[in-house]
């Protein structure tokens, strides 16, 4: 163990968590020619790479192939019977995760001027980190340049009994190496939606329990009951208003959930319990207080328009600071910062765009303001909506399930859109591109696009503007 009165080693930068943001800031400062310390408790990539969009999307790209070949006859093809093989499903997952994680681990482990240590951060003092690594050691640092990067954690959930049973969560789901029979997963947020329609898709009976009267409460009413209805379809069966009394061990190796839904007490036995109700941040063992760093009652890093916290020189990227906790976010945060630091300082955390996708199938696409936001913000907004299934394009490809809903304003400017239908995020990232260009409304609906394609739905949907 390294005395506590050792001079600390100094670095022009300490980087806490290899995530989405830390990574390309890594090979950034490298560039620059800064000496910089890496720490990483688990593994490279963060939550992206390890748990989350990667093997995520890899296990719905094989859903989707399943589901696909189960309605073959839809499209004329008759394949007779077939199985689902999950452990190879899982292979094919993990090979995927494997490589997207293995060229972060090469660059951190080789490049000259980073010092990686593998292990748990905490602040020891202002500006000081120390470092426990997997083999017990301490090791103290300090730089005068500190960003955290360090990500969230699954929020825990006060049930009686989930300390007696084996579950699950959003972070180590990757450890179900076997088809669940069934599966009950707790929340219909956007994780808990994703997970329900893959492992059904895969086979699974899945009772998914939301304890608000709609699925995804942040969206638009009639855009979560278009989800809902295909959900049905797939087969997941969706409790609202759903309250969980307790959980516990029961025959069979199965895990007994008691809950009410509306009026009604019910008991379900599953396999397994996968809890996909929100995050916090992962911020409890870094001991800010000791580092003077302010944090709110939820753990989340406070900082300015240009990330940098209560302290100089220390900065928080990517979920532990708060805000939309995406992929794109954490990295728009690396290019804030970069910009800050090496650039014209331009940039901020101000009026950014905030896309996102469900990637379910249909996938739900969503910029800017949907109804719900523009009445809560009292937003003059004029409207356009049409079912997927008068989409041309979704005709010809057997995929009219969902709805598309764009907003309009004053200025004929687009103010948000909801784009549920197939390739839905990609229609999204077409008018986010025009609300970046500041055309209007009118100009898609009178622009000449390609037929037979799925930007060619445009032109449609703007002529029912209202």
């Amino acid at each position: 163990m390294t005395n506590s009165t050792q001079k600390p080693v100094q670095f022009d930068a300490i980087i806490i968590g290899a995530g989405q943001a830390g990574n390309p800031l890594s090979a950034k400062l490298v560039k620059e020619g800064w000496k910089i310390a890496i720490i990483e408790k688990e593994h490279e990539g963060g939550s992206c790479v390890n748990f989350g969009c990667t093997p995520t999307k890899a296990m719905i790209s094989s859903a989707a192939a399943a589901n696909t070949i189960a309605h073959a006859d839809e499209w004329g093809i008759n394949v007779g019977s077939f199985s689902t093989e999950f452990n190879l499903v899982i292979e094919r997952r993990d090979e995927i995760v494997k490589m997207f994680r293995s060229g972060t681990t090469d660059f951190l482990e080789k490049e000259e001027k980073i010092k990686f240590y593998r292990g748990t951060a905490s602040f020891a003092g202002k500006k000081i980190v120390q470092v426990k690594d997997q083999n017990g050691e301490e090791h103290q640092l300090t730089a005068d340049k500190i960003f955290i990067n360090t990500g969230s954690v699954p929020r825990k959930l006060q049930l009686k009994g989930l300390e007696d049973i084996t579950y699950y969560t959003s972070h180590n789901w990757m450890d179900i190496h076997k088809l669940p029979e069934p599966l009950c997963i707790v929340g219909g947020g956007y994780i808990g939606v994703e997970f329900a329609q893959l492992f059904s898709r895969l086979g699974s009976r899945v009772i998914l329990l939301q304890k608000h009267d709609q699925l995804m409460p942040r969206e638009d009413r009639d855009i979560a009951e278009e989800i809902h209805k295909f959900l049905k379809k797939d087969g997941v069966e969706v409790k609202l208003n759903a309250d969980i009394i307790r959980v516990k061990n029961s025959e069979g190796n199965k895990i007994q959930v008691q809950y009410t839904a509306g009026e009604k007490t019910e008991k379900i036995d599953v396999s397994h319990l996968l809890i996909a109700a929100g995050t916090v941040a992962a911020t409890e063992l870094l001991n800010l207080k000791a580092g003077g760093i302010e944090a709110d009652n939820k753990g989340y890093i406070k900082v300015n328009e240009k990330l940098e916290t209560s302290i100089e020189g220390i900065y928080a990227l990517g979920d532990c600071k708060g805000g939309p906790e995406f992929t794109h976010i954490s990295y728009d945060d690396y290019r804030v910062l970069e910009n800050h630091l090496f650039g014209n300082d331009t940039r901020s955390l101000n009026d950014r765009p905030l896309p996102y996708v469900l990637f379910t199938e249909p996938q739900l696409g969503r910029i800017g303001f949907n109804e719900k936001e523009a009445r809560k913000r009292n937003i003059t907004y004029r409207k356009a909506e049409m079912p997927a299934g008068r989409i041309a394009r979704a005709i010809e490809t057997g995929r009219t399930t969902g709805m598309v809903k764009v907003l309009v304003g004053g200025d004929d400017q687009i103010l948000g859109a909801s784009v549920l239908s197939g390739e839905g995020g990609e229609l999204m990232t077409m008018l986010q591109i025009a609300m970046m260009g500041k055309l209007t409304w009118q100009q898609l609906r009178d622009g000449l696009f390609a037929h037979p394609t799925w930007a060619e739905s445009l032109n449609n949907l703007f002529a029912k503007v209202e």
